[in-house]
């Protein structure tokens, strides 16, 4: 049984043998994964990558449950990617059960996987990169990422995704220390989490606060304004108007052409990513001043994959 014909089967257990054989570090592994990933990056899906941040305690996992099952009664085929924390130790996730989110984890269109984050935060987000390959290959059509807090793990994040989700609790010091401006920035919808019981309007406020707020940071090259979101994942309130939002967003953004254009610029992103770990700093180096690196991005286009671009390096 070919792994790359099953996963394009939409085969979920060869998709998690084929993201075990992406993340393991023996050298004969790593060969077999790249050969896998040629495979299954030939196929080209209309496909929406969702990150999801904000920090501990906020609510991440309950909500992506409520919004993973609103997605999947919509007829969305939904792939949960998180990047944990990891412990030294065992050298992978600590929070890598998915007893977190119980129903999803049992719903046939869903697929979560944890994935460890030993390693740089570049070599996990780029393992992370070459699992949604894996997923989108396998039929899902809508990919969540979901961080561990706020930090500089967003930022690179944001490398691999369409859009992007801040999840903020009113109250709870986030707006005053928190969350980095920078972070903010990056998103394109806030939703304000547990806007339920005493504390609504706590929730209301604050979403009144961040409405006055966003206006003072720099508009968004794409032209998007970001929204403002109260929800209840418990409730299971407001968290369709953030998946509108976010539909909203899709449509303007394929209409406009930033979403092919954005894709365009994340993955020359990763071939140079790709090339200093492949290579080193000093082969990068040559590349870049012989010109090569340019030819590579401009086969990177016309649909070669990274892949196979670093392997006519090798010969």
């Amino acid at each position: 049984m070919e792994l790359s014909s099953e996963i394009l089967k939409g085969n979920v257990t060869a998709l998690a043998r084929g993201i075990t054989l992406i993340e393991s570090t023996l050298q004969e592994d790593q060969k077999n994964a790249q050969e896998l990933l040629k495979k299954c990056s030939k196929k080209s899906r209309k496909t929406l990558r969702i990150g999801i941040t904000g920090s501990p305690g906020v609510g991440k996992s309950t909500f992506i449950e409520t919004f993973g099952e609103l997605l999947t009664s919509q007829g969305k085929k939904v792939a949960v990617l998180t990047i944990d924390p990891s412990s030294e130790k065992t050298k992978g996730s600590i929070l890598g059960d998915k007893s977190r989110m119980n129903k999803l984890s049992t719903n046939k269109n869903a697929f979560i996987r944890p994935s460890p984050s030993s390693g740089t935060l570049g070599g996990v987000t780029n393992r992370t990169r070459e699992s949604i390959i894996l997923c989108e290959a396998a039929g899902f059509d809508t990919i969540l990422i979901e961080t561990v807090g706020v930090g500089q793990s967003e930022t690179t994040v944001s490398k691999l995704v369409d859009f992007f989700l801040l999840l903020i609790l009113a109250g709870a010091g986030d707006e005053l220390q928190g969350i980095k401006r920078g972070i903010m920035e990056l998103a394109h919808v806030i939703a304000i989490t547990k806007a339920d019981g005493d504390n609504i309007i706590q929730a209301k406020k604050a979403a009144l606060e961040y409405k006055h707020a966003i206006h003072l940071f720099p508009p968004m090259e794409n032209g998007w304004i970001p929204q403002i979101n109260t929800c209840s994942a418990i409730e299971n309130t407001g968290v369709l108007e953030i998946q509108k939002n976010i539909s909203k967003f899709d449509r303007h953004m394929i209409s406009n052409g930033w979403k092919e254009k954005n894709r365009k610029e994340q993955a020359k992103y990763w071939l140079h990513y790709t090339i200093k770990e492949e290579f080193g700093k000093q082969r990068y180096n040559s590349l870049l001043s012989e010109g090569q690196l340019k030819v590579m991005e401009e086969d990177l286009l016309r649909g070669k994959t990274i892949y196979q671009l670093i392997d006519s390096e090798k010969v």
